[in-house]
């Protein structure tokens, strides 16, 4: 399929688990909306697809997007990486689950977001705001200064950037 969803017969598009790829529902929704405004003659977002969150849903919960730490190794691309053990979040500790950490990749000499791994409560929901930082080419300042509510397990987010930056005040 193309940008647009469109395959190579005319009239016929094709999204989800048929074409291939992220195999997951969040993703076909996204193709399904790309196909119908392409149908509809209305202005598309395209699908970038290195950019898409993965969730697992299981105990403890493990979601990610962007490039992970062995695809930069592998590509060559200078990192630095940045670790929040969920255990220095104070939300964690109120719900009784303080297992699990978040690993934020930034671009050793840019600062722009590479990618977000995360293991622990809640992080299949958190991925959203990683997500979109990296859909918007965010950089680790600026998540790092983006004000996360106390307390929240999404200042684990936050903190992880600052670890990268050498700047975390509770790690």
């Amino acid at each position: 399929v193309d940008a647009q969803m469109r395959t190579t017969r005319e009239h016929l598009y094709a999204v989800g688990d048929v074409i291939g790829g992220l195999q997951l529902a969040h993703v076909a929704a996204h193709e399904g909306l790309i196909a119908a405004h392409a149908i509809a003659g209305q202005p598309i977002h395209a699908m970038n697809y290195a950019k898409q969150p993965r969730a697992t849903y299981c105990r403890p919960e493990v979601a990610s997007v962007g490039a992970t730490t062995q695809e930069l190794e592998r590509d060559g691309v200078p990192f630095v990486a940045g670790v929040m053990p969920f255990a220095a979040i104070a939300k964690a500790h109120i719900g009784g689950d303080s297992d699990g950490f978040c690993k934020v990749l930034r671009h050793a000499e840019s600062g722009a977001l590479l990618g977000v791994h995360m293991v622990g409560p809640k992080v299949t929901d958190l991925i959203a705001e990683a997500s979109l930082a990296l859909e918007l080419g965010a950089t680790a300042e600026q998540l790092g200064g983006t004000t996360h509510p106390h307390p929240t397990l999404s200042e684990v987010l936050g903190e992880a950037a600052l670890v990268s930056l050498g700047r975390s005040v509770n790690f």
